[in-house]
């Protein structure tokens, strides 16, 4: 499948790349999506719309950032998305981008689950609580010592 991108000009990924969001995502148009890199060893991502080329939006592993990160799906968001085993589940987290690295955010409370085998994805809350929307993306962690998470992260397309 052919997918056009106003960011990354036009790109084929395989129909099994895409990434069916049945509630969509908040906030933004569309339920199908594929996780784009920009280059491999970016520990950032890009979650884009299948149906909509000027729809991107910047994800990554927490775990890169905060080790110690937890995260608990509620068992209806589980349900919700198919997901039968936590070794099926993909966690990631929207980036919120600024002029300047400090200024960079991450949405902890409320991180994307993925079943990596149904390919379905939801936005949840988080049922550890005590995370914020709009932590400091590189608070524990300088960029340069963010781990690159390839092993871990389905990642089906990249950008050119």
């Amino acid at each position: 499948m052919m997918i056009h991108s106003t960011r990354f000009g036009t790109f084929e990924v395989g129909d099994n790349a895409v990434l069916t969001f049945p509630d969509g995502v908040p906030g933004l148009p569309g339920e199908h999506y594929v996780l784009v890199a920009r280059d491999e060893n970016s520990p950032f991502y890009w979650l884009h719309s299948v149906e909509h080329s000027d729809v991107a939006l910047p994800v990554t592993n927490p775990w890169l950032f905060f080790p110690e990160y937890d995260v608990r799906v509620p068992d209806e968001d589980a349900r919700r998305v198919a997901l039968d085993a936590p070794e099926h589940a993909q966690i990631l987290c929207v980036v919120r981008a600024s002029d300047r690295l400090e200024d960079f955010t991450v949405n902890l409370a409320g991180p994307i689950v993925v079943n990596t085998t149904g390919k379905l994805g939801r936005q949840i809350l988080n049922d550890t609580g005590g995370y914020s929307v709009r932590h400091p993306l590189f608070s524990e962690v300088e960029l340069s010592q963010a781990r690159v998470a390839a092993e871990s992260t389905v990642v089906e397309a990249a950008a050119v």
